[in-house]
């Protein structure tokens, strides 16, 4: 078969998006300032594999200065019904003075993102960067390695690996299992906030 990677078909156009946050977890990531209070730090690029997590954060980002100092960090995962307070703190950073290229963009300088955002902290057990209560599922981690990109040097790649899993009680199965028909994460959708829909069944290798 001879096909042509030129030729449009009448289900795809050819584009050049902007963006591609193409639909992933929004997670709230808490790190530890240097005078030990709390950062929070919205970020939108994240996925797991087994008990790594991969995060993508700004180098210009308070986040990624502490992650370098304090390599421990929180993974806190809003559910939809805490989109508002997420966007409260989707303007803010904690670096002060504020970056010139997030200037630009409209950021604005907060030290205490908790009060900000209306959400409650929570001690954490393996970690020192505090937990978000209200998040229903909380990932504490430590970093085990950071890389910046030379394609892309406004970004950090960073391995984390989970150390401990808090899970709001209503959402458990079991002992250890996490109901997927009460977990709902809340979605950064290009730029735009989502929940999930309803259920359309599972994989053969669901457990529950």
């Amino acid at each position: 078969m001879n096909l042509d990677p030129q030729t449009e078909t009448a289900e795809t156009k050819l584009i050049q998006p902007q963006i591609l946050y193409y639909g992933t977890p929004v997670v709230l990531l808490t790190t530890q300032n240097e005078d030990g209070s709390s950062n929070i730090s919205p970020i939108s690029s994240s996925w797991a594999l087994g008990d790594i997590l991969v995060l993508g954060v700004g180098v210009n980002g308070k986040a990624f200065e502490n992650l370098e100092r304090r390599p421990e960090c929180v993974a806190n995962l809003p559910d939809p019904s805490l989109w508002e307070q997420v966007e409260r703190l989707a303007p803010t950073t904690g670096k002060s003075p504020v970056p010139e290229s997030k200037q630009a963009m409209g950021f604005r300088h907060e030290q205490d993102k908790y009060t900000v955002s209306g959400l409650t902290p929570a001690a954490s057990h393996q970690v020192r960067p505090v937990r978000i209560r209200e998040c229903p599922l909380q990932i504490e981690a430590v970093v085990e390695a950071v890389r910046v990109p030379e394609y892309s040097p406004f970004f950090a790649i960073i391995e984390a690996r989970a150390v401990a899993v808090h899970v709001h009680r209503d959402m458990i199965l079991g002992d250890h299992h996490i109901d997927p028909g009460k977990w709902s994460p809340l979605i950064y959708n290009f730029r735009h906030y989502f929940g999930l829909g309803e259920p359309l069944g599972k994989t053969f290798r669901a457990e529950v």
